[in-house]
Order: C-alpha cells, then sequence, then structure tokens
C-alpha cells in the first residue's frame, strides 16, 4: 500500500476503509479526487477486486477521464489496462446509464437502437408539439417547458405519474404538451437526457432480475460531488448499493451550487438516515488556498443553517 503514503491521515483512512456505507465529507481543495482514486486502487490492489466490478460515477467526462488515469497510474501494471478500457464503470452518470440501457431497455418496450435527443433536438420536439397542439409561445414559453419536463423528470416523474398542484387553462395546456412530447419521442425510439437516467431507475424498480444482476455485478459503489446529485440520481445508486451498501459518496454541501437544476442538498445532509452505519470521514485541510482566503470563505459560509461543521485550515502562507 506504498500509494497511500501520500495522504494525510483522514484521507488515508477513508481510502482504506473496508466494508459497508461511507461518506467523504471534502472541503474545497482537500483532496476529494485523490480520495476517490486511491479508494479505486486500494479496492483492486488490496482488497482485490475486479475493477470491472466498481462503479463510479461523476459529473462530466473530463472528471471521469482523469479519474481512470490517475487510478492506472495508482496501480500501474497490476492490471491490463488495454483489455479493462472498455469494461470499466468509470463515467458520468449518464454514460453510464446509456450502457446499461443498451442492454436492458426492451424490459421497458423500448427499442435497444434508441436515439439520444440532445438539448437543441429536445427543444424543436417542443415547438413542433406545440405547433401541433395549436399552443402559443405567448402562453407557454418553448425553454421554459423544456427545462420543466427535465426537471420533473430528474424528481423521478414522467407524463404517466406527474401530478400537477395548479390548474387553469396554462396547466392543462402543459399536461397535454408534456404528454403529447413523450408519445413523439417513443415514436422515435428518442430518449432525451433526464430520460437515460430516469428510464434506469424504472428499469430497476420494475424488474428485480434486472437490479439484481447489477448489484451482484457492482460490488462497490463510488459517487463524487454528491451534493450535486438529483432525486433521480440518488434513487439510481441507491438501488445499485441495495441492502449491501458498499457505497462510498463524496462531496461537500458547502459547495452546492447546482438547485436550479435540480440538485438536491438533502442527499448529503440525509446520509446517515439512508445508511444508519454510515462511517463519516471530514477532509479539512485545504492545500490550495491562503490563509487569509479561508478565514474569509469560512466566515461567511458559517451563516448557511443547511450544512454540516467542518472546520476548514491550511498551512499555506497568510497571503496579501
Amino acid at each position: 500500500m506504498n500509494f497511500l503514503k501520500h495522504l494525510n491521515e483522514p484521507q488515508r483512512l477513508a481510502a482504506a476503509y473496508g466494508e459497508g456505507p461511507m461518506l467523504v465529507l471534502a472541503g474545497a481543495g482537500s483532496g476529494k479526487t485523490r480520495v476517490l482514486t486511491h479508494r479505486m486502487a486500494y479496492l483492486i490492489s488490496e482488497l482485490h477486486m475486479d475493477p470491472t466490478q466498481i462503479f463510479a460515477v461523476t459529473f462530466t467526462n473530463k472528471a471521469a477521464a482523469e479519474m481512470r488515469s490517475r487510478v492506472q497510474q495508482l496501480i500501474g501494471d497490476l492490471c491490463d489496462w488495454r483489455y479493462l478500457e472498455r469494461d470499466l464503470w468509470v463515467s458520468t452518470f449518464h454514460s453510464a446509464c446509456v450502457r446499461i440501457l443498451r442492454a436492458d431497455i426492451h424490459h421497458l418496450g423500448y427499442s435497444p437502437q434508441f436515439t439520444i435527443y440532445d438539448d437543441a433536438d429536445q427543444l424543436s420536439v417542443v415547438k413542433a408539439c406545440m405547433k401541433e397542439l395549436n399552443i402559443s409561445e405567448q402562453m407557454l414559453a418553448p425553454k421554459a417547458i423544456q427545462s420543466r419536463i427535465n426537471k420533473i423528470k430528474n424528481e423521478g416523474e414522467d407524463h404517466t405519474t406527474y401530478k400537477s398542484a395548479f390548474g387553469g387553462p396554462a396547466e392543462d395546456a402543459f399536461i397535454r404538451l408534456f404528454e403529447r412530447y413523450a408519445a413523439v419521442l417513443k415514436q422515435a425510439s428518442a430518449l432525451d437526457f433526464a430520460d437515460l437516467i430516469l428510464l434506469t431507475v424504472r428499469l430497476f424498480q420494475t424488474n428485480t432480475n434486472v437490479l439484481r444482476a447489477y448489484q451482484k455485478k457492482f460490488q462497490y459503489v463510488l459517487i463524487d460531488e454528491y451534493q450535486d446529485t438529483n432525486r433521480c440520481q440518488y434513487l439510481l445508486v441507491k438501488l445499485l448499493a441495495g441492502t449491501r451498501a458498499n457505497i462510498c459518496a463524496v462531496g461537500d454541501e458547502d459547495q452546492s451550487i447546482y438547485r436550479w437544476r435540480g440538485a438536491d442538498i438533502s442527499n448529503i445532509l440525509n446520509f446517515e438516515r439512508d445508511y444508519p452505519n454510515a462511517q463519516i470521514f471530514k477532509l479539512e485541510e485545504n492545500y490550495r488556498s491562503t490563509k487569509n482566503i479561508i478565514e474569509a470563505a469560512s466566515h461567511v459560509i458559517a451563516y448557511n443553517t443547511e450544512r454540516r461543521d467542518k472546520q476548514l485550515w491550511t498551512s499555506n502562507a497568510e497571503g496579501s
């Protein structure tokens, strides 16, 4: 375990933790990516875990590529990465869900050769449906409708389960539009980005055999930037972790900036509610900033009422 010697004590304890749920509260600049990658390397080199049995997700392709590269550097020749690369599950949420759906979406009545609509495609469909249903853009703005559809799906709902809390002509028009939008995508054998995660969750919720197969395959589940997960992403990793609950979530509620796109900070705040036996690790040493910056940031964030107690510190100079 020589690769662990470069970690500080909290980082090392988190990276070398055994089985069971764990939450790493990683303050800004405290080395969260280092802990995640060393955790993966530890599972492979010390616990002899097959790399393809680790499910690790983050939010960007760049972050996923960096994780893969760092783990490869840490464990060196222990694995033949030329043959492992295509079988590794170190990716974004959306990429992981595409792989799952290509293999098993037929259980939901969809073709495995589905097309993925990007934001521009999605907006075009919304506008076409509005024209078909004679809904004016003065009543409903297309981009607002697109955003609302995504928000509903990110919360784990779709046109069949969504229950409106509002009334009136505009809301009635939205419901008709939502239903027509879903029908158009289904006819085109297409999914939007939000569908990728939503339908994977639905697949696991409605097909026990498929869920158990993936739970058996993925012995460990690791999530980066847990504070930015939405309801659907939360359900996905919770289903995959199952009763074994070998889940490692890394994040910092103080750095949550994506509520506008559905991020639910309660996912990280209530981690122990979901996993009562969870081990909590705090990374509080900042390697990036000066003392003055740390003190100023800590003073500001202390006014946040929805947070866990963390005391960031640094051995860096005060700065000017």
